[in-house]
């Protein structure tokens, strides 16, 4: 059983940085690609990023794209996401999810979410 738990979220001013965490509580969690999403109240859920189950091909959505950097640590069952260079458009609530088999920007591809961390960009 795969149990995310997200951490790190806060209240950052522009330009800041944040890392958010995504701990499993599961024995299995390098089985699983794993994928970070965000959701602003009224609008769908966003693709963030994603990274594979050994953590060597990541993919990112263009507006995050060479400031948000995902990774992780089997050994630790524990997905990262550093985000640098924060927007006020980046505000939002951020979702850890994982799924079996290859990533994807798809949300609804993924069976496990955790449940979501707030971060939020002063101008």
């Amino acid at each position: 059983q795969v149990q995310l738990v997200e951490s790190g979220g806060g209240s950052v001013l522009a330009g800041g940085s944040l890392r958010l965490s995504c701990v499993d509580s599961g024995s299995t969690f390098s089985t699983y690609a794993v994928g970070w999403f965000r959701q602003v109240p009224g609008k769908e859920r966003e693709f963030v990023a994603t990274i594979t189950r050994s953590g060597v091909i990541t993919d990112y959505v263009d507006s995050v794209r060479g400031r948000f950097t995902i990774s992780r640590d089997n050994a630790k069952s524990t997905v990262y996401l550093q985000m640098n260079s924060l927007k006020p458009e980046d505000m939002a609530v951020y979702y850890c999810a994982a799924r079996v088999g290859i990533p994807s920007r798809n949300s609804w591809e993924f069976a496990y979410w955790g449940q979501g961390t707030q971060v939020t960009v002063f101008s």
